[in-house]
């Protein structure tokens, strides 16, 4: 054999899976390095879940009820067992049934949380939740992924066909969504619903006049939220210490900064936590902090390292795409997801005021277990590539 048929063979030996069932070409094309991260954060998760059910199963229990101490621990292991499965058989989806999911489930959870106000129920004040048999869910985090794929496919469309009013439907879509969080009432998850609009507003090539006058009318509805919503003007209120009586104690944020600080660089180690049992929802929106106690301000320190390196991966990963759907709905999970992220570490570490929102794959949460499951299933099916595309090996024959 010549050695020109030589390099041939080899080429395609090397470039070729020798298998082309469907999970193999999965296998080439998924983004092993970020589905790598992301089960990463699900183990953090577990051990994290583990180190505060403790004390989320001492608040739940009575006089007369006991709660096992690791009962929190063994539910997210369930979760995890279901959502993982999730996730990867979304991955598996060409990118345009993927976005038709998307754009099914965004109605049917946007229907769902129209019917909070009817059918949820309402736990600590806020009516967020509908009871299934056996099962509570919160519609606004199942929401969040699947509306940002549909406002980047609207959003895409202005690229074909500048006269659609893609914009103004988005902006009304976005405003109801707003409008119904707000009832509930949410503030968290309006900032994250509005933030995500806001940045993909700005990646689909809207003028920075109308992106500024965005950004202003934002100022504003942080002023009339000051006004209007009690619980969020009192909680800036305490972050801020106006109007807080001396005998009154430290308020949520600063017990989680005294918790996330009192273990040190390293750590007391696992289960040695004594500030832990004072935070209010420990396993979910104060997880973070247990783990400074517990792991130490490195490990906090490696997490929010791990969540960086999902962001940067995911748009380095986005720099030779030319797809504008794709780049709009990957930069907008990606958005979400991160955002998410940097507020529940915020607020644990005290630069932001107390909210309500869990930490993405660590805190505890059914709903919130498989609504991310669902979302990085989307942005795993999007970023999907064959490896070997846009290689080009050129073969010198011989000339004879």
């Amino acid at each position: 054999m010549s050695r020109a048929g030589e390099l041939v063979r080899e080429f395609r030996n090397r470039t070729v899976p020798r298998e082309r069932t469907a999970l193999a070409i999965w296998f080439w094309e998924i983004d092993r390095v970020l589905l790598s991260l992301i089960v990463a954060l699900m183990a953090i998760g577990l051990v994290a879940v583990a180190a505060a059910s403790p004390v989320a199963a001492i608040d739940r229990s009575t006089s007369t009820i006991s709660v096992t101490p690791l009962i929190y621990f063994y539910r997210q292991l369930m979760w995890v067992f279901i959502g993982l499965p999730i996730m990867l058989v979304i991955s598996m989806l060409p990118r345009t049934q993927a976005r038709r999911l998307a754009f099914c489930l965004c109605i049917v959870f946007a229907l769902a949380l129209l019917l909070v106000p009817v059918l949820g129920s309402t736990v600590n004040g806020a009516k967020r939740w509908i009871d299934l048999p056996g099962f509570r869910f919160q519609p606004s985090e199942f929401l969040k992924p699947v509306y940002v794929v549909t406002m980047a496919w609207l959003l895409s469309l202005r690229g074909k066909d500048m006269t659609l009013p893609v914009i103004q439907l988005t902006f009304v879509t976005t405003a109801m969504i707003a409008v119904v969080l707000m009832r509930q009432p949410d503030f968290g998850q309006t900032v994250i619903f509005l933030a995500c609009w806001g940045g993909l507003l700005l990646l689909s090539g809207v003028s920075m006049r109308a992106i500024g006058g965005l950004a202003g009318a934002g100022l504003g509805g942080l002023v009339l939220m000051y006004i209007f919503y009690e619980n969020g003007r009192q909680r800036i209120n305490d972050f801020l210490g106006i109007g807080v009586a001396q005998d009154t104690g430290p308020d949520q944020t600063e017990l989680a900064f005294r918790t996330i600080t009192h273990g040190g660089f390293l750590g007391v180690g696992p289960g040695g936590g004594q500030n832990k049992f004072r935070l209010p929802e420990a396993h979910t929106d104060y997880i973070f902090s247990v783990i400074g106690e517990e792991f130490g301000l490195l490990a906090c320190i490696g997490i929010a390292c791990v969540y960086l390196a999902i962001v940067v991966r995911v748009f380095l990963r986005m720099l030779d795409e030319d797809d504008n759907f794709t780049i709009l709905a990957a930069a907008g999970l990606t958005t979400q997801f991160g955002l998410q992220a940097i507020i529940n570490m915020g607020v644990n570490a005290q630069i932001f005021p107390s909210k309500g929102m869990t930490l993405p794959f660590i805190s505890y949460g059914g709903s919130s277990m498989l609504a991310l499951c669902i979302g990085v299933g989307l942005l795993l099916a999007f970023t999907r590539r064959n490896p070997f595309m846009g290689r080009h090996t050129v073969v010198k024959w011989s000339g004879r």
